[in-house]
């Protein structure tokens, strides 16, 4: 008769530890389930946000297909059209929908460049501050002990700062660093490390919080007995179980990220308005707003609120589907 032992697990029963029930295919089969489509379905508002975000991204990824005009072509540039007003007023032009601005670049097209600028700078920000919280989140909350006081208490001091302050910061950093034309030509990259660096400790203590449920599982105790290394163990089996969080706080987070570069490019320590965001956009209109062309500034700033808008509905939205308590 074949006994077992715990300590050296039979390669027959255990050669693949186990996982545990759901992780990353949990998430993909609710996206995927009919419950979440009828919740969907049910939700207007969610529906109508995810349409209004897929249109948005589309203009985004293809500002050159979609927009009527290159705003950065000096030929298409007339500054006989400055200060067209939309085309539903005294003075607009079909040729014009939105109007112009002070150099007669068509309004609809800067908004559709600026969105790429505004969209790709949020994308990465959020993207570098998943990298970093997760991975000290999963630290923190597997190893415990003074590691897990120790990321904690930097988390701690991170919280103190205010994100706006941070990317100021690190602005200036650039800028001593770089130069002024330097950090310019750099303003994406600049942004886009500001804003993660900015952002990761939500992440890190929502991953941590998780981390110290997930590693006293049955899964993880077969994995280490299957001597898999920590690395694997925290990747490959507790990170799939835990993106659930993730997914929900980045969509959020999206919205964040994209209202700081706009605020930072509105203050002028943002885009360089030789690469308009929405922000840029809102900052050079607001130098016209008093003198009658409103619309400079408030197209801009009304598909910068739709955007934001759009992200943060569709964000509530996941976190009600994918949270199993309030099934």
């Amino acid at each position: 008769m074949h006994v077992s032992d715990p300590n050296h697990p039979d390669p027959a029963t255990n050669a693949e530890p186990k996982t545990a029930p759901g992780g990353a295919g949990r998430i993909l089969r609710a996206l995927r389930s009919a419950s979440i489509v009828r919740s969907l379905r049910k939700d207007w508002v969610a529906m109508l946000a995810l349409a209004v975000l897929l249109i948005l991204m589309f203009a985004a990824a293809l500002p050159n297909l979609l927009a009527p005009y290159r705003v950065f072509d000096l030929t298409q540039i007339q500054l006989m059209n400055a200060f067209r007003p939309p085309a539903w007023l005294d003075g607009g032009s079909a040729e014009f929908l939105l109007g112009t601005d002070d150099q007669g670049r068509d309004i609809l097209s800067a908004i559709i460049y600026g969105l790429r600028v505004s969209v790709t700078v949020g994308l990465g920000g959020v993207a570098l501050a998943v990298v970093i919280g997760v991975t000290i989140g999963l630290i923190a909350g597997y190893a415990g002990g003074f590691i897990d006081s120790l990321l904690m208490r930097v988390a701690d001091v991170q919280l103190t700062f205010p994100a706006i302050l941070i990317a100021v910061m690190i602005d200036g950093v650039s800028r001593a660093i770089l130069g002024n034309a330097g950090r310019d030509n750099a303003a994406v990259i600049v942004l886009i490390i500001a804003i993660g660096l900015s952002g990761w400790v939500e992440y890190a203590r929502a991953v941590r919080g998780a981390t110290m449920v997930e590693r006293h599982r049955d899964y993880v105790a077969s994995a280490q007995l299957s001597r898999v290394g920590t690395a694997s163990i925290l990747f490959n089996h507790i990170l799939p179980n835990v993106l659930t969080a993730v997914l929900v706080i980045g969509t959020i987070h999206l919205g964040v990220a994209i209202l700081i570069e706009a605020t930072l490019s509105f203050v002028g320590l943002g885009i360089p308005p030789t690469q308009p965001s929405l922000g840029t956009l809102i900052r050079v209109g607001n130098n016209y707003i008093l003198s009658g062309e409103w619309w400079i500034a408030i197209m801009p700033g009304f598909a910068l609120l739709v955007l934001v808008l759009a992200i943060n509905l569709l964000g509530d939205f996941l976190r009600d589907a994918l949270n199993p308590r309030l099934k």
